[in-house]
């Protein structure tokens, strides 16, 4: 029995990353510079994206920051930016306008409570995002990755019934769309 115990200790132990969130980041790293369409998984259904072809660009990829334009159409207004400091992950949401100006609803978001999973991290809604967005101040973002083969963009709007998701599919890149505005 001991050895069971041990045997499983072991293999969890080997199986468990010791920096879940810099393992999620060299994930993200790893498709730098490509692109990837999306599909709705989830979304109300009267929800305007699943009538448009969603693409996002791993467009940059710095030492501390990481940019994915996210398109709706021909929409190039939304940039998810994550950060990473001390092994805590960040996401904001950048909004702008055409003429490259910050849309008035923009850098919300929020700061991962913990190191996560290699494969998952969440964000709940920071007290910026909760004073911008009141409705929002509830939300949770996260953001699954399974290596090579999808990125999952999550929200949920906790005590209420919203729930958005968009999957790529990362074994097939597409081409690199226009810079977002």
């Amino acid at each position: 029995m001991r050895y069971a115990f041990l045997f499983t200790a072991l293999f969890f132990s080997s199986t468990l990353s010791a920096q879940p969130s810099q393992d999620f980041w060299s994930s993200i790293e790893k498709i730098c510079g490509k692109s990837y369409e999306g599909k709705v998984l989830e979304a109300p259904a009267e929800d305007e994206f699943r009538k448009l072809r969603l693409v996002m660009h791993v467009r940059s990829c710095e030492e501390n920051e990481i940019r994915i334009p996210f398109f709706a159409g021909e929409d190039r207004s939304r940039t998810w930016v994550f950060t990473m400091k001390n092994d805590i992950l960040t996401l904001k949401h950048d909004h702008r306008h055409e003429d490259g100006t910050e849309d008035e609803i923009t850098q919300y978001g929020g700061t991962a409570s913990n190191h996560g999973l290699s494969t998952i991290q969440s964000f709940p809604a920071d007290n910026f995002t909760a004073e911008l967005i009141p409705a929002a101040a509830s939300n949770v973002w996260w953001i699954e990755i399974e290596d090579g083969k999808s990125f999952t963009y999550n929200l949920r709007r906790l005590g209420t019934d919203r729930y958005f998701s968009i999957q790529f599919d990362l074994t097939n890149e597409i081409e690199t769309p226009p810079a977002p505005w």
